[in-house]
Formats: structure tokens, C-alpha cells, sequence
């Protein structure tokens, strides 16, 4: 069996929401108003920190398929004042966060123990502040938010190869900046963090062996797997890697934008940067390059995101550890495509509702080991109850 990217279909039940005349349904799915409908049509568990757990119900999967957003839209009413990151999030909620993504990947881990039969993943997505609501690739909801899912193995290998020439399969040397122009740069900067619990994996190692991804990306083994996610010292440590990864983005975009530009403000690890980064010739020879593009070809300098946007995910590899990568997402990619998994969306209610009793009965098994957990309470929607 060839090893590429899979486009699978994943039906889902038609949303009944009308689009005010004159918005573009991603500015509406910002709303207030519309996060109002996803949690009473979809909510599972919402808590005092601002944390909402949903069903989603235009999903990537119909086995298990949930995610968790920082629900800021009363609180926050600019779109882009929103936090986007785990390094925009009081400590207290990222505690609770953090919680509730452990018992969240380990049940589905317990309920899907064979990784030959099932593809596990737990990710969330940054986005950047100045990539207009309307352009492509940018998430309808523009808060911070995780997704859980998992797909069934033989329904990838039944599934067609997808486009590898596919804009959002934007990882590795496909189409990644820093993988193709200073790869060995940005894994010696990586090598400067300070990490224990995650260890680089050896070449090939993470990569699933039915699609071939991830691609050329930075990746860490778990040390310890799932009992790991229980020691806050790997929370801290998925920090560090998006700390470092937002220090090399902001220090190499400072420097597209403006020629022998300062260190930026507030480096998370500033030493480093200067050390591995400010007098480095890969590193400056680069964004010269892209720097001079921007400047002949405005199609290309209108896709530069200039603040930091990443993908970053914890998986399960085809040997059964869990891995964790992130991706330089200069140009935007579905959380799955990371792995090589491309989702067509299809609506079809009758097909949705096949799958939908088993979905929904893991949905509200895991919410009540969060609700035990003291970490939320119950959604009573008009599919499911409030305990």
C-alpha cells in the first residue's frame, strides 16, 4: 500500500444558522451570537475559568471528535484581542486546561489502546493578529481552542490519496520556510531548551507510516507516555517548546520586516536568540530572501503571517508512543493535515445520525470524568442532559 496523505469524508448534520446579510460566515462564527448556539446545541461542560468543551458539529471525525475553547466572546468582544495562545492564558485557567487535555487524551488512549487500529491526536492552533478575518486558513473561531480526535486506521487506508500539492499540507520541506532554508539552525536553537520529559525523536521514528507525516517537522518523544501527561513538569515543558518556537518566529520575521532589526521586546529566552540567532548567516541570509520578495510581489507579502501562528501537537506514533510536534505555519493548515489526513466535510444528516449515538455516549462519559474531576458542570442541550 502506497504511504501519502488520505482524503477521507466526514459527514455532518446541516448547522440551521442564517447569516446576517453583508458577513462572511467565518466573521459571523466570531460572534457572541454564534458561540451562544454552540454551547446550547453543542456544549458538554463549560466551567467558572471560561473553559467550554462541545461537540463539534461540523467535525473532523464522527468516531471522537471534541474540543475545548478558551471562551472569551462575552468577556473579549474584539476578535483580535482574543487570547490565541497557551502563553496568553492566566495561569489558573491554564492549570485547569491542562487538566482537563490529560483526562481528555487519556480516555481516548483508553478507549482506543491499538495505535495500528486508530490514529489518536490532541492539538490547538495559533493564529495571528494581523491575518484578516476573511482570508483563507483562518479558523471561523477565532479563539484559543484544542481539538481531541481520532480516526479509524482502515477507513485512511480505504481512503484516496490526497493533492500532496494541497496548500494546507504545510509541513516539512513541502512548502515549510524555516525546514527548507535553515533546518539545521532551527533544530540546534530547539536543542538549546531546557527539556527532560521531552526527548528529540530519532529520524523517522514519529512519523506515521500510512500517510508519511509529519514531514521534515521538529518532533519529541514522552518520556513516560501517558503517565507523563500527569506530571505538570510536561505542561511546563509544552510551554517551552511554543516559548522557543514564538522567539524564533518573532526574531526571524523582525528581521523580514525591517534589515538589522533590534532583538523584539520580551524574548522569552533572549540569550539564546542572541547566541544562536542575531549574527547567524542562515538565519539573516534567509530573511533577506523573503524580505526582498515581499517587496517585488505583493500576492506573496499579503500571505506573510507576522506574528507567530503554529500548529502543535501530541500523538500517538504507529509503535504506540506519544510525540509531540509543531509545525511553522506560515501559511496555514487543519489541524489533521498535519498528519497527513484531509477532511471533506460532506452534509448528509442521515449518515451523521449512524454514527452520532456512539459519539455522543464517549462525549458524555469522558464529561463526567471532568464533571468528578471538579472541573466543570454539565450542558443540558436539546441531545443530552445536564448530568
Amino acid at each position: 500500500m502506497p504511504s501519502g496523505p488520505r482524503e477521507i469524508t466526514t459527514h455532518f448534520r446541516p448547522i440551521p444558522l442564517d447569516v446576517p446579510d453583508g458577513m462572511k460566515p467565518n466573521e459571523f462564527f466570531n460572534s457572541a451570537e454564534n458561540l451562544n448556539d454552540l454551547i446550547y446545541n453543542n456544549g458538554l461542560l463549560q466551567n467558572p475559568e471560561g473553559l467550554l468543551l462541545y461537540r463539534k458539529a461540523i467535525g473532523h471525525s464522527n468516531l471522537f471528535d471534541a474540543s475545548i475553547i478558551y471562551n472569551t466572546s462575552q468577556s473579549v468582544l474584539d476578535p483580535l484581542g482574543r487570547p490565541v495562545r497557551r502563553t496568553q492564558v492566566p495561569k489558573s485557567v491554564k492549570n485547569v486546561w491542562n487538566r482537563m487535555n490529560q483526562i481528555l487524551f487519556d480516555y481516548m488512549l483508553e478507549c482506543y489502546p491499538d495505535p495500528e487500529k486508530h490514529l489518536v491526536l490532541a492539538g490547538e492552533a495559533s493564529l495571528d493578529a494581523t491575518w484578516p478575518l476573511t482570508s483563507p486558513g483562518v479558523p471561523s473561531i477565532r479563539m484559543l481552542h484544542n481539538h481531541f480526535i481520532v480516526f479509524d486506521k482502515e477507513e485512511l487506508r480505504a481512503a484516496p490519496l490526497a493533492d500532496a500539492a494541497n496548500p494546507n499540507l504545510t509541513d516539512g520541506g513541502q512548502h515549510s520556510l524555516f525546514q527548507a532554508n535553515m533546518r539545521d539552525l532551527y533544530r540546534a536553537f530547539f536543542a538549546g531548551l531546557d527539556l527532560s520529559i521531552l526527548q528529540p525523536c530519532q529520524s523517522g521514528s514519529c512519523r506515521i507510516a500510512l500517510t508519511g507525516y509529519p514531514q521534515g517537522l521538529p518532533s519529541w518523544e514522552i518520556q513516560g507516555g501517558e503517565t507523563a501527561l500527569r506530571d505538570p513538569r510536561f505542561w511546563k515543558e509544552y510551554d517551552t517548546l511554543l516559548k522557543g518556537f514564538i522567539d524564533f518566529y518573532r526574531s526571524f520575521f523582525s528581521q523580514v520586516s525591517t534589515r538589522n532589526a533590534p532583538l523584539p521586546n520580551d524574548l522569552n529566552f533572549p540569550q539564546l536568540v542572541e547566541d544562536k540567532l542575531q549574527f547567524n548567516n542562515d538565519f539573516l541570509k534567509t530573511a533577506k530572501m523573503v524580505r526582498d520578495r515581499c517587496i517585488k510581489d505583493a500576492k506573496y507579502a499579503n500571505a506573510i503571517r507576522w506574528q507567530p501562528a503554529f500548529k502543535q501537537l501530541i500523538y500517538r506514533n504507529d509503535a504506540g508512543n506519544l510525540i509531540v510536534t509543531i509545525s511553522q505555519n506560515s501559511i496555514g493548515n487543519a489541524i489533521t493535515e498535519l498528519l497527513g489526513v484531509v477532511v471533506k466535510r460532506i452534509p448528509d444528516a442521515e449518515a451523521y445520525a449512524r454514527a452520532e449515538p456512539a459519539l455522543i455516549e464517549k462525549l458524555l462519559t469522558v464529561r463526567q470524568r471532568l464533571i468528578e474531576a471538579d472541573l466543570g458542570e454539565g450542558i443540558a442541550t436539546p441531545s443530552w442532559a445536564a448530568v
